[in-house]
């Protein structure tokens, strides 16, 4: 699928975006009209599609899609400005990299400080959780770490130096990304990481272009490839529960829709989610389809 190339300069990301706020801009007034946006990335595509046919099919309102709007900074400009009326979103990449808070470990707390800061300060209602923790998975090859007998990120330490890491351009950037975890594992790396698309990280590593990655735990790829996920045994990463996340406006209009929403509350767990993530990832079956059986098998 294609992915979005986040800018390294501040004069490139002031064009793009202008350019994605242009034409999100455009069209006509929409007053019944759903709009769901999403990122850049597969699970973001699979759950804004589960969140339109779940609108569609309960409340009967037109739901238009607006996928692949880059990444967190986008989709959040997007939503404030009232371009999109949902997408999804993660607690722990709320706290950190948009309400600009420490990291924290208890999924309840973090859920209700971002669900508190964002109805006071954005007018954004976070409606309840999916029900899975897609949390971010430090990766390696699965024969590196049989054979180096590898089973946690500070064990690894002994090691990254003589890797090349690979990281997307948010995890870079942001407070619970590369500098934070690397100061808490201690880990040095014998280059500056590779920054590409989130996309392609799998791929890479097991290509053997990078040697270690931060994924998602999610990932269907992940056995497929046989990749191994490095335990977070000094708890750095906070929990990142998928939400849904609607302007108050929205909701004034169409309350029907937050009946809708909570439906899906824990209704799709981790497994749900690296199958969903594997069918369109590793079996490149259409989207649609694989959300429209998904929903079916759930009984929605």
């Amino acid at each position: 699928m294609r992915q979005i190339t986040f800018p390294r300069t501040p004069c490139a990301l002031a064009a793009v975006l202008i350019a994605i706020a242009t034409s999100l801009s455009c069209g006509p007034a929409r007053s019944s009209r759903i709009v769901v946006g999403s990122k850049n990335f597969t699970e973001q595509l699979i759950l804004g599609e589960i969140i339109a046919q779940q609108i569609e099919s309960r409340t009967h309102l037109p739901v238009e899609r607006r996928f692949y709007l880059a990444g967190t900074y986008i989709c959040h400009q997007a939503i404030l400005g009232g371009r999109i009326d949902i997408y999804p979103e993660y607690t722990g990449t709320a706290l950190t990299a948009v309400l600009k808070q420490s990291p924290g470990n208890s999924p309840e707390s973090v859920y209700a400080t971002v669900k508190s800061n964002y109805a006071k300060r954005f007018n954004l209602v976070v409606t309840r959780p999916f029900g899975f923790n897609d949390t971010f998975a430090i990766e390696v090859r699965g024969d590196d770490a049989r054979r180096l007998h590898l089973q946690s990120i500070s064990q690894s330490a002994a090691y990254t130096p003589q890797w090349r890491a690979g990281f997307g351009y948010e995890f870079m950037e942001r407070p619970d990304g590369y500098k934070g975890m690397a100061a808490a594992y201690g880990l040095r790396f014998g280059g500056s990481p590779r920054i590409m698309d989130f996309g392609l990280l799998t791929r890479a590593l097991k290509n053997r272009q990078v040697d270690l990655i931060a994924g998602n735990a999610t990932d269907g790829l992940i056995p497929a490839l046989d990749l191994f996920v490095l335990e977070d045994d000094k708890h750095y990463f906070p929990p990142y529960e998928a939400v849904p996340i609607v302007r108050q406006e929205t909701l004034d209009r169409h309350p029907e829709i937050e009946a809708a929403l909570d439906q899906l509350a824990g209704k799709i767990s981790d497994n749900d989610m690296r199958r969903l993530n594997y069918a369109v990832d590793g079996q490149h079956r259409d989207v649609k389809d694989v959300v429209r059986e998904f929903l079916l098998a759930k009984g929605f």
